[in-house]
């Protein structure tokens, strides 16, 4: 099929943003639950989009790999970030404690979603054929897509991911403080992986077990 860049938009766009935003949002509202009212008294804590967009890394980002990838023939993850949600750890009532699922709540988020498109996926096979069957049945495999890999991204046990957090929470206290310390190298250590392809490996097994399971869950 020939590479139509709107095409491609229009089927990623939904997908993309909510699975982004929403991301960040739930962080939000775990920690407001745990006691940190941080990102709620910032209006961090909602699932409109705007307030969580950040131009490069919820837009720019992802709509240069969808479109290398598909210029390349390659089959690049897809990821990107939204305007972080502030979360103050010593806001929380057990910090260390807590902050193991203000982390998973992100993660959990994209779950959640990925399940919800392929709830519209399945939808959109047992409803008779119309106008909007093929458009949603494109959407909710993107949605599917995109939710997982950002998933299992934010799982990775690298400081400042969601993993890292949730590693740091696990980890005895003088293991925690040691590890805090490599946050710094956080970033370009995810740049190595992803400029070297040992991202892709190392993702793609979970990533393609999650979709064969949600697709067996689903029947599709």
């Amino acid at each position: 099929m020939e590479f139509n860049l709107v095409q491609v938009i229009a089927i990623y766009a939904i997908p993309v943003i909510f699975a982004i935003t929403l991301h960040e949002a739930a962080h939000g509202y775990v920690a407001r639950y745990f006691g940190d009212l941080t990102a709620w008294r910032l209006g961090r804590i909602s699932v409109n989009p705007i307030r969580h967009i950040d131009l490069v890394g919820t837009i720019a980002v992802p709509l240069a790999i969808l479109v290398a990838s598909k210029l390349l023939g390659g089959g690049a993850l897809l990821f990107g970030w939204a305007k972080p949600v502030p979360v103050n750890y010593h806001a929380l009532r057990h910090p260390k404690r807590d902050m193991l699922w203000v982390a998973a709540a992100g993660p959990a988020a994209n779950l959640l979603m990925a399940l919800a498109w392929a709830g519209l996926l399945k939808l959109s096979y047992v409803i008779a054929a119309n106008y909007f069957t093929v458009p949603l049945s494109l959407i909710a495999e993107a949605g599917i897509a995109v939710n997982v890999v950002l998933m299992a991204l934010n799982l990775l046990p690298i400081l400042p991911l969601d993993g890292g957090r949730i590693a740091m929470s696990l980890l005895p206290e003088k293991l925690a403080t040691m590890y805090a310390r490599s946050e710094p190298f956080g970033f370009p250590i995810l740049l190595v992986l992803i400029f070297t392809n040992f991202l892709g490996a190392i993702l793609s097994p979970l990533v393609h077990a999650s979709i064969g399971l949600i697709e067996t869950l689903f029947w599709l």
